[in-house]
């Protein structure tokens, strides 16, 4: 076969086995990147029969890595970051340092290098976002405030990992702690008495250095890139031409790639992930994800492909207590720290079982940074093997993880005395102070949910004068309406305790507003149990799921329209016996029940 055509070879033996495996995987219930990972491992070298161009692979894979992180830096938003940061930002870095002191330790144990044992506990310490989000999709939690936490958190591990330890600190450090410069820095060291102080010198030179670049890079995009760009995608959306919006969006996202790497010495990554985050900028944002999807997902495919071609089968049988190791450290020692810290900031503890199930695994970032420390010299052969055992391993055992959630917690409750303290300690967010004035406990009105409908119906309540109680899964957010002088209640409103410390029993009016994915009904049936006249008000996002609600609950529910949160505001002042004033927007239509 003639040379020109590997790259054509090469794509289609990937796109077709990936199918192949993607779909038996997904129908074994298992996320669809195992069967990707798979397809790789029978193109590779390790394995009888065809294989793949590894190089053209490689070459596809870095395509892939920079439309995956493109799609990152377009969903990326400080603000639903910031909404979870108390518990996602302390709680992201030190489960990362735990994780990598725990593969670290077993890897010095192995005798490797501490270069090598660095970059190997990082690739253990850090969770796949594509995983995570697919797996709370499947569960309806992803717009939950468990979900928010999880995504946050790993969100943080991200950023961690592409903006400081992979991208910017890892290759200055791997010129110090590197195996090739071991001699002379020991020269160095017998030099100066004992010191390696030339060798800090050059590490503090390199590391400054490569800040200077990154900052430059990141100053341009954020002064000049995020007006830019988005002009320029409004520009183009102005032709009505759907191609050439496409065209648009991925060829701003390799050029920016490639542009940072050979103007500011950045990776294709890191460029790839601001391309993304100015271009979240424009009100076409949402378009832009969903044109240049497709594309970012075959090469995604590509990617995961190409690692699973670094993955020697043989390690499972030459090394397995290693094999286990790194399992039983994904698996076992981050769920425990993350849980253990989870609870520590008085989180419940469904939340807690959500986040260090979200954590139990390894991905795409474990992959980077791998391929990154083998090409620096850092990893010895069979580290690649060991990290995509395990990412295998945990992976196809995920899934089960989260299908355990609920009856775990279920058995724990019911044997465990610290379990059920922990379930029901005493927490100042979840009960209204003493102090909390008298209106507030009766004829009020409760608002579950106070994201971007919420708040306005919030506005509108205090403009008119009408008291309320928010019961709210944020515990920050809840800390923020206390010290703003609302009376806000923490916790899940589908508990009835909860709902009581809302002091819903008295309630004029239950207002529901919590966004897509939440399973209202629940919130609904335990309001009506404890206050069998209360009204409700609820929030729907479809004609089928508005049907079902009013008939079940007998509820108003007012459809996710441009106007919901002004028509909402004004049908519970109506009914709360005010009326808004100035108000000229029409009533959403609605189900009455």
């Amino acid at each position: 076969m003639p040379h020109t055509v590997s790259l054509i070879e090469t794509i289609a033996a990937a796109l077709g086995l990936a199918l192949v495996f993607g779909f038996v995987a997904v129908r074994m219930r298992l996320p669809a990147l195992v069967g990707y990972l798979l397809a790789g491992v029978l193109l590779g070298p390790f394995t009888p029969g065809f294989v793949a161009d590894a190089a053209m692979a490689s070459q596809l894979a870095e395509i892939g890595v920079m439309l995956l992180m493109f799609g990152v830096g377009l969903h990326f938003s400080w603000d639903d970051l910031l909404a979870v940061r108390k518990i996602a930002v302390p709680g992201a870095i030190v489960q990362m340092v735990v994780a990598t002191g725990m593969g670290m330790g077993v890897a010095l144990w192995w005798g490797w290098e501490p270069g090598g044992a660095l970059v190997f506990g990082l690739a253990l310490s850090v969770a796949s976002t594509v995983v995570l989000l697919r797996a709370l999709e499947a569960l309806g939690l992803l717009d939950s405030h468990t979900g928010k936490v999880a995504v946050g958190w790993l969100v943080v591990e991200d950023l961690a990992m592409v903006l400081v330890l992979v991208l910017v600190l890892l290759p200055p450090l791997a010129v110090w702690m590197g195996p090739g410069v071991e001699g002379s820095s020991a020269a160095d060291a017998g030099a100066s008495g004992g010191t390696a102080g030339g060798g800090g010198t050059a590490l503090w030179q390199a590391l400054g250095w490569t800040l200077l670049q990154v900052g430059g890079f990141v100053a341009l995009m954020m002064l000049v890139g995020r007006r830019l760009f988005p002009w320029l995608l409004w520009q183009v959306a102005r032709t009505g031409s759907r191609e050439l919006f496409t065209l648009c969006v991925v060829s701003a996202a390799v050029g920016i790639a490639f542009g940072s790497a050979a103007l500011f010495g950045v990776s294709f990554a890191l460029g790839a992930f601001f391309a993304g985050m100015v271009m979240r900028e424009s009100e076409f944002s949402h378009r832009a994800a969903q044109e240049s999807l497709p594309l970012r997902d075959a090469f995604a495919v590509l990617f995961f492909v190409s690692v699973g071609m670094l993955f020697d089968p043989a390690v499972l049988w030459e090394r397995p207590l290693q094999v286990l190791a790194v399992v039983a450290i994904i698996i076992v020692g981050k769920t425990l720290a993350a849980a253990a810290l989870v609870l520590a900031f008085r989180y419940p503890l469904h939340t807690a079982l959500t986040v260090s199930a979200s954590l139990a695994q390894i991905g795409e970032f474990s992959f980077i940074l791998m391929g990154l420390g083998a090409s620096l010299g850092l990893l010895p052969p069979e580290a690649a093997s060991l990290v995509l055992a395990g990412a295998l391993i945990s992976m196809a055992l995920n899934p089960l993880l989260f299908r355990a959630i609920a009856p775990l917690q279920k058995w724990l409750l019911a044997r465990s005395a610290l379990a059920r303290r922990l379930e029901q300690r005493d927490d100042p967010l979840a009960e209204l102070p003493m102090s909390t004035d008298a209106r507030y406990l009766a004829r009020q009105v409760v608002l579950v949910g106070y994201g971007r409908v919420g708040r306005r119906v919030a506005q509108a309540l205090s403009a008119n004068d009408v008291p309320f109680v928010v019961a709210e899964q944020n515990r920050e957010l809840v800390e923020a309406l206390r010290k703003a002088g609302l009376a806000a209640v923490f916790g899940d409103a589908a508990d009835p305790a909860v709902l009581i410390q809302a002091h819903i029993a008295r309630a004029s009016m239950l207002v529901v507003t919590t966004p897509a994915g939440v399973n209202v009904q629940p919130i609904i049936a335990a309001a009506q149990a404890l206050n069998p006249h209360i009204e409700t008000v609820v929030r729907g996002h479809s004609a089928d799921e508005a049907d079902r609600i009013a008939q079940a609950t007998g509820s108003a529910v007012f459809m996710a329209d441009e106007a919901l949160a002004q028509s909402m505001s004004r049908h519970v002042l109506e009914r709360t016996g005010m009326r808004l004033a100035a108000s000229s927007v029409p009533a959403s239509v609605h189900h009455r029940g």
